[in-house]
């Protein structure tokens, strides 16, 4: 007896996977796991509820896929530190690149940092796992960049603890930043990429 490849999905099956997951993405970004049912994912997503769980079981799988998607993307950036370029331009690149996640992925950062809130109870093997191995091995060429005198001297983990801490603020405390500042559309994504830029480059201009 041989295995069978799993049929593959139809069209119809695709569009309402994907309205689930960004009607669950809406849904978790503002009410967070625990405050998220599956009826208002359901119905978010135009869907009966029966309908939405011959898709998904329950709402920790839909959970689990939509951080599975964004974990992926998410640290993408980090990946593409590139060890031949200039390092300065490689961190100052990364910091923007994550102010642009943070500008185009809102929701996405949320759904992130709700989970971080709540202890990480479905991602703490990640984190503990593949994030931390990527962490590290960027963290010892950022020390390394140190080390050659090409960067200033520099806690590596801390540098991208900070990185994340003021890119990422900008999506998950959108309110008050919009409160405080009263923003048209997005302009001030483009005063936050600039005073960024200028704080990382003279942060680590070499000594």
């Amino acid at each position: 007896m041989t295995d069978t490849a799993p049929a593959p999905r139809t069209r119809i099956q695709e569009k309402n996977t994907s309205a689930i997951l960004d009607a669950a993405l809406e849904v978790f970004s503002q009410a967070g796991f625990r405050g998220a049912t599956l009826d208002q994912i359901a119905k978010a997503a135009g869907l009966s509820k029966p309908n939405l769980l011959y898709y998904f079981p329950s709402k920790e799988a839909i959970h689990v896929a939509l951080l599975s998607q964004l974990l992926d993307s998410w640290l993408d950036p980090l990946r593409r530190l590139d060890p031949e370029g200039d390092p300065v331009d490689e961190i100052v690149r990364y910091v923007l690149r994550k102010l642009d996640m943070a500008r185009e992925l809102p929701r996405e950062s949320r759904l992130f940092a709700n989970e971080i809130l709540q202890g990480a109870p479905r991602i703490h093997d990640y984190i503990t796992g593949p994030l931390k191995d990527l962490v590290d091995e960027k963290a010892r060429l950022i020390q390394s960049w140190a080390t050659a005198g090409r960067i200033a001297p520099v806690d590596p983990h801390h540098l991208i603890f900070s990185i994340w801490a003021t890119t990422q603020h900008y999506a998950d405390f959108d309110v008050q930043v919009r409160g405080i500042l009263a923003p048209g559309g997005d302009a001030h994504f483009d005063g936050a990429a600039k005073f960024l830029q200028h704080l990382y480059r003279r942060g680590m201009a070499p000594d």
